[in-house]
């Protein structure tokens, strides 16, 4: 009995510890991580990173954290987590490798957030997709076409090339083409032009207004014009421009040439 009670006080002294200090490992790690995520939140938080993302990625580092924590209180109690390790690793490889086209969209949102190459409202072209911003999401952005479509992109798709914003600057220029026939006077149809340009209070007087002969054309002597405005108003000034000058080159008995005009006008 003796020998029996000296075998168990021996184990209570040589497990005791071990427990103790892995409750320790344990308490004061999870105790750790949870400061780790409120500080990550905080620094996230103060550099004005989207909510969604910072929750997300507090919350990967508290579990990061939380993990290696409980590997190391396993370890205090002489538990072998080499193989313990190695099996999380090889299931975060295999998660990783099936989920390799959302982390790669995560990292692309995470990217877009910090850096902000544009923002809800802005009107963009990107992925062969343009649009208005509606949400910037953890995978994907959502636009709004013209014709009122939404377009959901994949955040990856949209980063890996060209990203064109036509709002970060408040102003655009409208791009126009106006032809006259080779018998009307050149001077003429330019102040006619600037007659209907001037009327428009929406058009910016800086940066200057552009009204030049760009082109001989087979059939006729081809004017751009290129007004400024505000991005708010680019459409209506478009459209209401295109049609000012038609009817201002009717009444000043301006030949209008079919075709037209060359019809790429950077509608965007």
């Amino acid at each position: 009995m003796e020998a029996y009670m000296d075998n168990v006080m021996e184990m209570v002294s040589l497990y005791g510890v071990k427990i103790i200090t892995a409750l320790l490992v344990l308490i004061l790690g999870r105790w750790i991580a949870k400061g780790v995520r409120r500080l990550v939140g905080r620094v996230m938080n103060k550099a004005q990173i989207d909510p969604i993302l910072v929750g997300f990625t507090s919350n990967i580092a508290y579990i990061a954290l939380l993990a290696f924590v409980v590997v190391a209180a396993l370890g205090q109690l002489g538990i072998q987590t080499t193989s313990f390790i190695a099996i999380l690793g090889a299931a975060g490889l295999a998660i990783g490798l099936a989920l390799q086209g959302s982390l790669a969209n995560f990292a692309a949102g995470f990217l877009m957030v910090i850096f902000r190459p544009f923002n809800v409202g802005d009107y963009i072209e990107g992925a062969g997709q343009e649009g208005t911003v509606e949400q910037i999401q953890i995978f994907t952005t959502t636009l709004v076409t013209l014709d009122n479509k939404t377009v959901i992109i994949p955040n990856a798709k949209l980063t890996e090339d060209n990203i064109v914003n036509y709002t970060v600057k408040g102003i655009r220029r409208v791009d126009l083409v106006f032809g006259i026939g080779y018998g009307d006077d050149i001077n003429k149809a330019r102040q006619i032009i600037d007659d209907v340009l001037d009327k428009d209070n929406r058009i910016l007087s800086d940066p200057a207004i552009q009204v030049s002969v760009a082109e001989l054309g087979d059939s006729s002597v081809n004017f751009v014009v290129r007004p400024w405005v505000k991005c708010d108003d680019y459409w209506d000034v478009y459209m209401d421009t295109t049609e000012n000058i038609k009817k201002a080159f009717d009444a000043g008995e301006i030949n209008i040439p079919f075709p037209q005009r060359d019809v790429h006008l950077y509608q965007h």
